[in-house]
């Protein structure tokens, strides 16, 4: 089982959200994790919220071991050509450290808030699908063209390439069964879900199904999903048993109220 660390980025000053991020890569996490919001979603007022992508480059300058990525980039924020170009510089940056997730997005406050398009669902989920196949092209593919409904390229190409090969691992965010789903079992390397291990393990299946009806081997596909670090060791260690049972591979840590000891404690039982 491979462990992340989610940072909890929001309502934070700089200098936490960094120490956070050196702590987690000296305990020995495998990765770390923001998420992609330009303001807070929860609590009172307005606060502190850092852009997703300029964090993880900050966060590849004063980290040496973690991998780095957030749960999810949201393609409406970034037309995908330039979300790609953001994805080579950490990759770089970062000496081959990103994890490149992606999702259609959902938080309709802040688009009508900041003034960011936000599509209905179908024209949303749309405009992925040909966003996650824009990304990989230009991350693999000299002169790329594109010819879609929302989205259109012409011979272009981005370089240099990856550090990674072929391109950094794609984590695709769903939980629709319709679409979503679908689209992740074609196109990711790693599946991410919130949910609890029962329904999780059968969403799991059908991605299976999906993938292999795509003429996928579906355990090239990574599943990941969260744990909650508020329970006491014990508990701990049953939910990851859990998950293992369940065939998920990755599990992304919620940072606690008990703040670093309780970060420590697990950490010490379950990391190298």
């Amino acid at each position: 089982m491979r462990f992340g660390l989610d940072i909890a980025q929001q309502r934070m000053p700089w200098p936490e959200n960094a120490d956070r991020a050196r702590f987690a890569d000296q305990l020995g996490f495998d990765g770390i994790w923001g998420f992609d919001h330009f303001q807070p979603m929860y609590g009172d007022g307005p606060g502190e919220c850092f852009e997703a992508m300029t964090t993880l480059a900050a966060w590849s300058g004063i980290t040496e071991n973690v991998r780095l990525g957030v749960l999810v980039a949201g393609m409406t924020y970034r037309h995908p050509s330039v979300f790609a170009a953001e994805a080579l510089t950490i990759d770089h940056a970062s000496g081959g450290r990103l994890e490149l997730s992606y999702g259609a997005a959902w938080f309709d406050p802040e688009h009508r808030a900041l003034g960011i398009p936000f599509p209905a669902l179908k024209a949303r989920v749309d405009a992925f699908e040909e966003a996650v196949q824009i990304v990989r092209g230009l991350l693999t593919t000299d002169n790329f063209t594109f010819e879609g409904e929302h989205f259109q390229l012409k011979d272009a190409t981005l370089l240099p390439r990856a550090v990674q090969a072929p391109h950094p691992p794609i984590w695709i965010g769903a939980s629709g069964e319709q679409r979503m789903m679908p689209i992740a079992a074609r196109y990711a390397d790693v599946w991410h879900c919130f949910g609890s291990p029962k329904v999780l393990k059968e969403k799991s299946d059908r991605i299976s199904e999906h993938a292999a009806a795509a003429g996928r081997d579906p355990n090239t596909i990574l599943r990941a999903a969260s744990l909650s670090l508020e329970n006491d060791l014990d508990t701990i260690i049953r939910h990851v048993d859990t998950w293992t049972e369940a065939g998920f591979g990755y599990l992304v840590c919620g940072w606690p109220a008990g703040g670093r000891e309780q970060v420590e404690t697990f950490a010490n039982h379950f990391l190298p």
